[in-house]
């Protein structure tokens, strides 16, 4: 039996169509990593005596972790499983900080669509917007995705 990915095809997506992934709390040991893959030891992140004199008053993650997570949240829904061709484009804005123990879900909105045909598929543009636990915007902005048409 062959795989059949689940992902929505090109012609799934409609302006207005929403999708909300599962959550995923953030722990010390996903900021260390991201640190460790990165080289990004900023202070901010990895030094708890000083976050502590920070307008925050504790370690933060990472803003591109949160992106990276948030990202994955919408793999993992299956959304764009074996359909998502290339990852075109980014204008993303950095609202709130996420801290360790932050539980964040992405919620993806489909704001308009291009087919190209000639790329076996088409643009979608999607609103996405990272959410805590609080409801809280943390980081929010556009994702350009390349998805292919049903066969």
């Amino acid at each position: 039996m062959d795989y059949k990915p689940r992902g929505m095809h090109f012609e799934d997506f409609q302006p207005g169509t929403e999708v909300v992934t599962q959550g995923r709390t953030i722990t010390e040991a996903d900021i260390v990593n991201f640190a460790g893959v990165t080289g990004d030891f900023n202070a901010i992140h990895v030094d708890a005596e000083f976050s502590k004199t920070t307008p925050f008053g504790e370690r933060i993650a990472h803003g591109l972790l949160g992106l990276s997570v948030g990202t994955g949240l919408i793999m993992q829904s299956g959304m764009l499983d074996g359909t998502v061709i290339a990852f075109t484009g980014l204008e993303w804005k950095f609202k709130n900080p996420i801290k360790i123990g932050d539980t964040i879900r992405m919620i993806v909105g489909v704001k308009q669509t291009k087919a190209m045909k000639a790329l076996g598929g088409g643009i979608v543009v999607v609103n996405a917007r990272v959410l805590n636990q609080r409801d809280q915007v943390t980081q929010e902005g556009e994702l350009t995705l390349l998805i292919k048409s049903r066969p």
